[in-house]
């Protein structure tokens, strides 16, 4: 059956492409079982929501879709492409509902997906932590060598240099203006860009990553010269600032700063199951306008 050919794909290091016949197509449960030894459920945030969402286990897969976020977007474009099964690194259904009703905004896309026949799947802090996983795909665009956790994972993660984040070193050293610019160019940002604090003629030669919100680990990174991260909050960034004695700040975007994570994820699973896998550019920001504002608010690098 295509599952045993699948699980002999992880046995050999999921390197090996699985070469499926139509009498034994992969299955839901057959990718998802794969994806589950990647990054598995246990190694999630009690608080998370992982793994398989919606779609019938049974179900054939000929082409999936790897996405960060599950929404109107992406599913289209999942049902548009022709895709069995959408990977998506944030959950859809993270909190309690009480209804999917398609009256109502998640409702709608589970309805939508359902009628389909597209099933979806979640690997979000499981995948956060994993060594490979979604900072390590961060670290790999900024050239980034001798990985090491930024804040090493506990309890059923714990191990073989798994953690949230990493820490790293560049090629060479540079000025934070021109890893600032560098960074703008190696990673897939979204409208508003990327912005940073920090002397822009500082030398940078130790850099922290963390893809996703990264403020909480803000102390983690205190031996980088930098730490590049999303969603840095105003008075925890102000304040990091203002004390001056800890990394330059630079804040990327949430999905600037996870969407290489789907490359690598995507490589993984055509190499494990010899299946079709897209990857979305949809750029899922929710910030679709910029305006920069005079000059002289703020110092060009």
């Amino acid at each position: 059956m295509a599952g045993s050919l699948i699980q002999g794909a992880v046995t050999r290091d999921n390197l090996r492409p699985v070469t499926t016949q139509a009498t034994q197509a992969a299955t839901v449960a057959d990718v998802c079982a794969l994806l589950d030894s990647w990054y598995p459920p246990a190694w999630a945030e009690s608080w998370d929501r992982v793994g398989l969402v919606l779609g019938d286990p049974d179900a054939p897969v000929r082409r999936i879709l790897c996405v960060v976020d599950c929404v109107p977007e992406t599913a289209a474009e999942a049902l548009d492409r022709g895709a069995d099964l959408i990977v998506a690194h944030h959950p859809l259904l993270l909190r309690g509902v009480s209804s999917v009703a398609p009256t109502t905004y998640k409702g709608r896309i589970v309805h939508q997906l359902i009628r389909a026949g597209v099933a979806l799947f979640v690997a979000h802090t499981n995948a956060d932590v994993a060594n490979p996983g979604v900072s390590d795909a961060l670290a790999a665009r900024l050239g980034l060598r001798d990985l090491r956790p930024l804040r090493p994972a506990e309890g059923a993660a714990a191990g073989e240099g798994r953690g949230h984040g990493r820490i790293g070193r560049l090629a060479e050293p540079t000025r934070l203006g021109d890893l600032v610019r560098y960074a703008a160019e190696a990673l897939p940002t979204a409208r508003w860009g990327i912005r940073a604090t920090g002397d822009p003629s500082q030398t940078v030669t130790t850099v922290a990553v963390c893809g996703g919100a990264g403020d909480s680990f803000l102390a983690d990174a205190r031996d980088a010269d930098v730490y590049l991260t999303a969603d840095l909050r105003h008075h925890p960034a102000s304040e990091h600032a203002s004390a001056g004695d800890g990394p330059a700040l630079i804040d990327v975007g949430h999905w600037t700063s996870e969407r290489p994570w789907l490359d690598g994820v995507a490589e993984r699973l055509r190499n494990a199951t010899g299946l079709e896998v897209l990857v979305s550019d949809i750029i899922t920001d929710p910030w679709t306008l910029h305006e920069p504002g005079r000059a002289s608010a703020g110092t060009t690098i």
